[in-house]
């Protein structure tokens, strides 16, 4: 009977964790998202990462300083996931898993591809790290936007990979190989 007590208890208690944990996640300030761009015959490009919010803030020249390395969203890293091989910008990345981090500035970006991945997203893990740092077009948005979004608008032979924010929007094209 007192084993039937104690596996009830550790049953309620993992219950709970798993709640708290759960009602975390739904109320995070800056929600999980992805985006996805279709290469055509099953192929992808997935990136998942988190939206902050600008809340008011000076975002790039100011929370996000020019000229130095972004991770690219909020809390967990932000992943780049090719299911075939691809060019990005013009750069080969073959097929695989890798981290995403950005170097913003006023008229260019540059996209920063990193063989390391599961690490949290700060801090950046080096230039040792890179597989790819690629030229950005840095171009200014119509409105201010107050979440961070990445985005794929869908173009003849790919699609063009879009990190938007504040007045901000930098892009590079991504297709298969």
């Amino acid at each position: 009977m007192r084993n039937l007590a104690i596996l009830v208890a550790l049953c309620a208690l993992a219950v709970g964790a798993f709640m708290g944990v759960h009602a975390a996640q739904q109320s995070r300030p800056s929600p999980a998202a992805t985006a996805q761009c279709d290469l055509g015959g099953g192929n992808t490009v997935t990136i998942a990462y988190s939206s902050p919010r600008a809340k008011g803030r000076k975002i790039f020249g100011g929370l996000v300083p020019y000229g130095e390395v972004w991770r690219a969203g909020a809390n967990e890293a932000t992943t780049f996931v090719a299911s075939t091989d691809v060019t990005v910008g013009g750069k080969t990345i073959p097929a695989g898993h890798y981290t995403l981090f950005t170097i913003p500035d006023k008229d260019k970006w540059i996209l920063i591809i990193s063989k390391k991945t599961g690490e949290w997203g700060v801090p950046y893990p080096g230039a040792d790290s890179d597989f790819a740092r690629i030229d950005m077009t840095a171009t200014p948005l119509p409105a201010a936007l107050e979440n961070f979004t990445i985005a794929f608008d869908k173009t003849g032979a790919g699609c063009t990979l879009h990190l938007n924010w504040e007045t901000t929007s930098a892009s590079v094209a991504i297709a298969k190989k």
